[in-house]
């Protein structure tokens, strides 16, 4: 079945059947205020933390029909011809489908880049409502839009509603005692309009929730159990007080908390719209919100907050456009894999429809570093700003943290405290920060960040150390870090976090991540002239690189572990996980792999790993949970790490296969997981077609191509590296733009704009020979240049690149 399609105009993927396989969100706002929107009306809003400062309640695991955090209701005279205000029943109804599941007429769900806008008609009206969060607000606003589509006048009550939680959403759900009897509403009069503010009990004096709208509100209700009538046995579906001329006028003191008002829009003629704007905001009072308030109760200050976030998006995204023969992968290169990036960056694994937002988690180091490579371009002063947090939570010894909280700015070493007899150290952590320390170069030129202070974790010395000081201490803690073989120590996990070896055990996948690391480095310091300090570190480099080719090789792949008695893990010999995705990769980003290796280790990938939904991170999977291997083997096989699709390292999988040269592969990689071509498999895939998935279940497990946990994933930031960087071959180096395609041999070429550090390249790539990769010649506004580095110079505003394959 299909459920919407993509426009591309208009820079939107439009739902056009609501009863979706899932759940589909949309994020608006950013982590300062916001949450998600899914695609009827249900809103998980927080502001700070969805942990501790969460404000309405929404409850993935229940049913997709059930209402979530907000709605709106709508309300006609009887079909009997029975008055409003009357004592006779009313038609109720909701315009976003949920909860009241009416037979609409028409259905559109626009998912936009920081707005949803929902579109329906049903009995006679049409409702066109636009939700999100105004940059740099903290409210949320929602643009209703109600028109009188058919032949008659019709007269319309507009009811928004949404349900309160409890800011520590966690104690929300195990403590239902304390929660009801704090929770709090009253009403306020603002000259004609209704304010309704919620407030836990001790936090009264601090925040305040509070819900209005720009029409007089005729009545208001803040009791659920009022609201929905009978004891609470009215249902959302159809509230027993909405058959009441007016609602109850309730203060809650206690209970589930909620907030309504009724708006008599009056009667509608055919054809004529009324404009009802509703706010949910937090303040520390009311009144610091009035403010806002009268600003967004103004809808001229919405047209122009929506016109204002257009225009952002527009520079956002006009950093890169492209222009090839696949439109699935220019929707996804162009629009939204950028803005899954963009949402990933902001929000990292913290709040989804998938991560419930209930722990401690926070902002993830190696999560967020990752995303930042996603960003850079488009985001090069944010990225800085973010990427000196990061560094803050290194250890004076080159370690780091695995997470943080962004209040309260503590630190932990997560899922690694939980086991006692395993090392409390992720051994990949720190190394990330280092991509980060010279993507960031790359693209602004701006060596001066090395010597930029940041603290340690440790907040000693007081002032710090330089971030080149950062980088270089992240690379002696893992050359130092070693175990038998001389690889680097596991510690709890590296990025895989399920495998949890005991002490002793080393990573090639951190051996990679710290090669890869060093070549970064060594290109770095060969740019700052610093010849001799390169030098030392490509000693290092060969140092690891030898030890790998020694230790690592099973024959016909690399394995990926040394368990802590030297046993392989991911050999052939094994009986589970014979051989894993990661090992085989990295072995290729690092420069550690001959070139023999190289491309037998990815033939066995595509042999061994690779099926038609994406490349699987190992095979077979284990089959009963086994504590020595930790987390891995509590899946099924072929579910999440234990043999599935697990989508974030596919990405790397392509780079491999454009730096061996072969872009046929790297495009069959890359398509295969496109969520844009899945646009016609929902039934299977079930997820949201327009962002990429963490998982896919592979072919060991009966629901092969199932996809989860959509939106916050590392495959964002990767798939767009890998597409973009490697596939289409635009990339910033230190000086310059490089433009060197491994794209897939049918095609004609493509082509492409980038902004470079203030210069609009104009780009067009010809392939007349049908090559994957191989740049023949490159004329630079129609003066013909060596090699494939088109030199920056920012004495130019645009520049006209003409490249062709041969």
């Amino acid at each position: 079945m299909n459920y919407g399609y993509f426009d591309d105009a208009n820079r939107e993927y439009v739902i056009t059947n609501p009863r979706t396989p899932t759940k589909w969100i949309n994020y608006i706002g950013t982590l300062q205020f916001g949450g998600f929107v899914d695609h009827t009306g249900g809103a998980l809003i927080c502001k700070q933390d969805p942990t501790f400062n969460r404000i309405t309640k929404y409850i993935q695991q229940m049913p997709s029909s059930d209402f979530k955090g907000e709605t709106l209701y709508l309300r006609l005279p009887s079909p009997s011809g029975r008055r409003a205000g009357d004592d006779g029943e009313y038609l109720i109804f909701s315009p976003f489908f949920v909860p009241t599941l009416d037979a609409y007429d028409k259905y559109e769900c626009r998912i936009g880049l920081g707005y949803t806008c929902i579109i329906s008609e049903m009995h006679g009206v049409r409702t066109e409502v636009t939700i999100f969060v105004p940059t740099g607000a903290t409210v949320e606003v929602r643009d209703i839009k109600v028109i009188n589509v058919s032949d008659e006048p019709i007269e319309v009550d507009a009811i928004p509603v949404l349900e309160y939680t409890h800011p520590d959403a966690l104690k929300q759900f195990t403590n239902a005692d304390w929660i009801p009897q704090t929770m709090q509403s009253k009403a306020v009069q603002d000259g004609e309009y209704t304010v309704l503010i919620q407030y836990p009990f001790m936090y009264r004096d601090i925040k305040v929730n509070y819900f209005t709208s720009n029409l007089p509100a005729s009545s208001f209700e803040t009791d659920r159990r009022k609201f929905l009538g009978d004891n609470e046995y009215g249902t959302w579906a159809n509230p027993v007080s909405l058959q009441n001329k007016e609602l109850s006028n309730t203060q809650a003191f206690r209970g589930d908390n909620i907030a309504a008002l009724l708006h008599h829009l009056g009667t509608l003629q055919p054809g004529e719209t009324k404009r009802l704007i509703t706010q949910l905001g937090q303040e520390h009072t009311l009144d610091d919100a009035k403010q806002s308030i009268e600003t967004w109760r103004n809808p001229k200050s919405i047209d122009g907050a929506l016109d204002a976030m257009k225009k952002y998006w527009d520079a956002y995204l006009n950093v890169l456009q492209v222009e090839t023969p696949d439109a699935a992968f220019n929707s996804t290169v162009n629009i939204h894999n950028p803005h899954q990036c963009h949402t990933t960056r902001q929000w990292s694994r913290y709040l989804s429809y998938y991560q419930l937002g209930l722990g401690a988690r926070g902002i993830g180091i190696r999560d967020s570093s990752q995303d930042i490579l996603g960003v850079i371009a488009n985001d090069p002063h944010g990225s800085k700003d973010f990427l000196k947090q990061l560094l803050s939570f290194q250890k004076q010894n080159g370690s780091a943290l695995h997470q943080f909280n962004p209040l309260t700015l503590e630190g932990n070493e997560g899922d690694s405290l939980e086991r006692g007899d395993r090392p409390h150290y992720y051994s990949d952590d720190h190394l990330w920060g280092v991509l980060c320390v010279t993507a960031y170069i790359k693209e602004t030129g701006d060596t001066a960040f090395l010597d930029e202070k940041v603290h340690f974790y440790e907040k000693d010395p007081v002032e710090g150390a330089s971030v080149l000081d950062h980088v270089k201490r992240a690379l002696s803690f893992t050359r130092n870090d070693t175990g038998t073989h001389g690889l680097p120590l596991l510690g709890f996990a590296d990025w895989n976090d399920t495998i949890n070896l005991a002490k002793g055990a080393e990573s090639l996948f951190t051996s990679h991540l710290y090669g890869r690391a060093l070549n970064e480095f060594i290109d770095l310091l060969d740019h700052l002239g610093k010849t001799d300090e390169a030098d030392e570190w490509r000693e290092a480099h060969a140092e690891m690189k030898s030890r790998v080719e020694e230790h690592a090789w099973d024959g016909e792949w690399y394995f990926m572990y040394f368990d802590h008695d030297g046993t392989p893990v991911g050999s052939h010999k094994n009986q589970y996980g014979q051989i894993h995705l990661n090992g085989q990769t990295w072995a290729v980003l690092s420069g550690f792999a001959s070139p023999e290796r190289a491309r037998q280790a990815m033939d066995s990938v595509y042999k061994h790993l690779n099926t038609k939904h994406g490349i699987k991170l190992s095979t077979p999977g284990f089959n009963g949970f086994d504590p020595n291997y930790g987390g891995v083997t509590t899946y099924p096989p072929g579910a999440k790490e234990n043999g599935g699709i697990f989508l974030h390292p596919n990405p790397w999988a392509m780079i491999a296969e454009t730096m061996l040269g072969d872009g046929d592969r790297a495009y069959e990689y890359y398509s295969q997981i496109n969520p844009a071509a899945k646009n016609d498999i929902i039934d299977l895939y079930e997820i949201e077609p327009y962002v990429y998935a963490q998982n896919i279940l592979a072919d060991e497990h009966p629901q092969f191509g199932l996809g989860r946990n959509s939106w916050l994933s590392g495959t964002a930031s990767w798939c767009y590296q890998a597409g973009t960087q490697w596939i289409l071959g635009i990339r910033a180096e230190y000086d310059g733009l490089r433009i060197d395609p491994c794209i897939p041999s049918k095609w004609d070429g493509f082509k492409a704009t980038r902004v470079y550090r203030g210069v609009k390249y104009n780009i067009t790539v010809n392939n007349p020979k049908h090559v994957c990769k191989g740049v023949e010649n490159v004329l630079v506004n129609g003066r013909q240049v060596t090699g494939s580095l088109i030199r920056a110079d920012e004495g130019l505003r645009e520049v006209n690149v003409e490249v062709t394959l041969g």
